[in-house]
């Protein structure tokens, strides 16, 4: 199964690329609802939200619909994993709110963090369910045996990132497997071409045999309305 979207919906430069002109932007989430069966929610790295909104959010979209939500900065980025079992928690409740259209959490792994599989282990515990969170490293350091050996421990999912800096992996450590797509020649700002698209879809099937059985994939190329028009192109090779 994959589920394939971008990294947000809301973009104002998406009018008139991805949503047409004239759609007013209250109707712009059901138009992306058309084309794609998952997003990943980065609002939520941000700030808190009630749980008005949640509900909205679930009630919003179909069973087969998917949302991933970004765990918070004060969590990852200024706690750095750290003293935060409460803030997980409280992140969860909410998240939870979602029901079954809640498909995964993403905790990236802030650069500040030291290298301390303890630390990432105790912070995966406190989201009840390690196998229903993404880790996104963004230091080197992490990208180890070690670190993979933790994951599959847990049935965490490893971010295989495609960034200036990063190459894909074929990580499989549990039995969600996740694909982060940043733009491979600048951050943000550029368009995968069709071959490199090919060889997403390639990977993502082999990510299949080695016993994913759910790929997430989303594009967080969100400059120019890049990643909704990868993404689909993709659903296409793929779907």
């Amino acid at each position: 199964m994959f589920w394939i979207g971008t990294s947000g919906w809301a973009y104002d430069h998406w009018r008139g690329d991805f949503y047409p002109a004239d759609l007013p932007k209250s109707r712009w989430f059901s138009f992306y609802l058309y084309h794609f069966a998952a997003v990943e929610i980065n609002a939520t790295f941000y700030r808190t939200f009630a749980d008005s909104t949640y509900h909205k959010w679930r009630q919003q979209v179909g069973s087969d619909f998917r949302y991933v939500l970004k765990v918070p900065k004060l969590i990852t980025h200024r706690k750095c994993l750290q003293g935060c079992e409460g803030d997980i928690q409280a992140f969860v409740r909410s998240a939870e709110l979602l029901g079954d259209r809640l498909g995964m959490f993403l905790l990236q792994v802030s650069p500040a963090v030291p290298y301390d599989l303890n630390r990432v282990r105790e912070a995966l515990l406190a989201f009840g369910d390690p196998a229903r969170v993404a880790v996104e490293f963004r230091a080197r350091p992490w990208e180890c045996e070690e670190v993979r050996c933790l994951l599959e421990e847990l049935g965490t999912a490893w971010v295989n990132v495609d960034s200036p800096r990063t190459r894909l992996t074929d990580w499989v450590t549990g039995q969600r497997a996740y694909i982060r797509l940043h733009g491979r020649r600048r951050w943000y700002a550029d368009s995968y071409s069709l071959e490199e698209l090919k060889e997403i879809a390639r990977l993502a099937q082999h990510i299949v045999t080695k016993g994913a059985q759910e790929v997430y994939i989303f594009f967080n190329n969100d400059f120019g309305g890049y990643a909704p028009r990868n993404a689909l192109e993709l659903l296409r090779m793929l779907c």
